[in-house]
């Protein structure tokens, strides 16, 4: 967790992973691989292109693609509106990838957590370990 002098906050999550950032990237744009790790999305790895991520939960985040850097970074909002400024998130994801001399090294950051969404950091810093669980698996299974 980082404190931001916005006074958001920021879940940070970072992994070795033992695969090229090739076959990363491909598992963090194709749509039917995202819908394996993370949610179903209409995702398409284009600066500008909105889409959206349909939760288990039944929830819809609303993104829009920031950053697209092949195979080293991409970054999109991630929001969810809310009548409720606690769940009322307005985000930013970005994941970055480093190669390393065992694969890659693998960064999440997800800021703009504000002081009264206690409830939504904590689930993102418990759910970000899981849908990294999940693409590590996945990763695996590919191999």
């Amino acid at each position: 967790m980082n404190e931001v002098s916005t006074g958001t906050r920021t879940v940070v999550v970072e992994r070795e992973i033992p695969h090229p950032p090739e076959k990363i990237w491909r598992a963090l744009t194709q749509p039917h691989l995202i819908q394996e790790w993370l949610m179903k999305s209409d995702f398409q790895p284009v600066v500008g292109h909105r889409f959206n991520l349909r939760g288990e939960w039944g929830g819809v985040l609303d993104c829009e693609v920031l950053i697209v850097e092949p195979h080293e970074r991409l970054s999109y909002t991630w929001n969810y509106p809310h009548e409720d400024a606690a769940y009322n998130l307005k985000s930013v994801v970005t994941l970055t990838l480093t190669p390393t001399s065992k694969g890659t090294h693998l960064r999440m950051e997800q800021t703009g957590f504000r002081p009264e969404q206690n409830q939504a950091f904590h689930g993102a810093r418990h759910g970000w370990q899981g849908f990294l669980e999940k693409l590590d698996a996945i990763l695996a299974a590919e191999a």
